[in-house]
């Protein structure tokens, strides 16, 4: 499951990201693409997520993702407009949000960071209905799906934040809300001078430990091996966090966390699939 979060406008192989086509709309089949003009400065999804939902209510940063409007399918066009003021949060940063009141209970919270087209997300939802899933991404067609998975296989435990993982952590969650993090198959920003866009390092881990509650999981994998030890390596070294391996390395990947499509592909041509668990230290 690619990152969608930290993918450049080119798509990862494995993935079907295509640039944007501004007038995919939801009056057609099921499944079927379909194409709309839309007037100029009409929503493409009036009742789904906005575009740029913090607006420019913030200050301009490096990213570590770059938003994909690729191709929408009819259906999920229909998920999205359907469902979206049901379970979709658009991450403006405006407000703390009561994740009790988003869900409906006080179940646990994992917060997902990047969930590509939502199939492994929606497995570990299925799978673990106690626990409540914060999903967050920015690539359209991947909310609509998510969204379609969750209604289709009644997953009330499914929410859909669409905008910036960081404004989300440090403006709209409050100190020790978050019972799990899963960051899974981040963009690697390969070359060296975008390294600094690599979503995990010292500054976010220090900001997601004062979302996560003492004993919270954070759960990393990724198939690029260079970036797997620096995740190793700033997790380490980080103060509020624990490795749970004993030998301070790399994790057996954990039944919960489905094998992808994604995943699958990179393992048929040869690549290393690494996992790390780490836990929040109590204070």
């Amino acid at each position: 499951m690619s990152d969608s979060l930290n993918a450049p406008d080119v798509p990862r192989p494995g993935t079907t990201g295509r640039p944007d086509t501004d007038g995919e709309h939801a009056r057609h089949l099921p499944g079927v693409s379909v194409r709309h003009t839309r007037a100029k400065g009409e929503p493409r999804f009036p009742d789904g997520p906005k575009a740029d939902p913090a607006g420019s209510h913030f200050e301009r940063r490096i990213r570590s993702f770059q938003p994909r409007r690729s191709r929408v399918t009819a259906g999920q066009a229909d998920a999205l407009q359907r469902l979206w003021p049901k379970w979709g949060l658009d991450i403006d940063g405006q407000r703390v949000v009561d994740l009790g009141e988003l869900f409906g209970n006080d179940n646990p919270v994992v917060l997902e960071i990047g969930f590509g087209m939502g199939e492994a997300t929606a497995q570990m939802a299925a799978a673990d209905p106690g626990t409540n899933i914060l999903a967050v991404d920015v690539h359209t067609p991947g909310q609509g799906n998510l969204l379609s998975l969750a209604d289709r296989n009644g997953l009330n435990n499914v929410r859909v934040g669409n905008g910036d993982a960081i404004i989300l952590l440090r403006e709209m969650l409050a100190p020790d809300s978050l019972d799990g993090l899963r960051v899974y198959f981040p963009d690697p920003w390969p070359k060296k001078r975008h390294h600094k866009r690599r979503l995990i390092q010292p500054e976010f881990l220090s900001l997601a430990a004062t979302r996560l509650k003492p004993g919270a999981l954070v759960h990393c994998a990724t198939d690029w091996e260079p970036y797997a030890e620096q995740m190793l390596e700033v997790l380490t070294a980080h103060p509020d966090f624990e490795n749970t391996q004993a030998d301070g390395g790399f994790a057996p990947r954990p039944q919960f966390r489905p094998l992808t499509r994604f995943e699958g592909q990179g393992l048929d041509k040869g690549h290393v699939v690494n996992d790390l668990l780490f836990r929040r230290v109590q204070r």
